[in-house]
């Protein structure tokens, strides 16, 4: 094991604006909050589930 984590790129493609809370809500822990932004985040269940959640609103590149 070399120590590398697996991560995945998500990018905001799509506004919350209208959207229940709980998608904002989830979009901010991503550390996504304006459109076209990107972050790297490790590939855990967890992210994949927030990410799962907010699918319609997101792009996701695996790496």
């Amino acid at each position: 094991m070399d120590g590398e984590k697996k991560t995945i790129r998500v990018t905001q493609i799509g506004s919350p604006i209208g959207r229940p809370k709980d998608q904002r809500a989830t979009l901010i822990g991503l550390g996504l909050n304006k459109l076209n932004r990107t972050r790297e985040l490790e590939n855990t269940s967890a992210v994949r589930g927030m990410v799962n959640k907010v699918k319609h609103l997101v792009k996701v590149e695996d790496e």
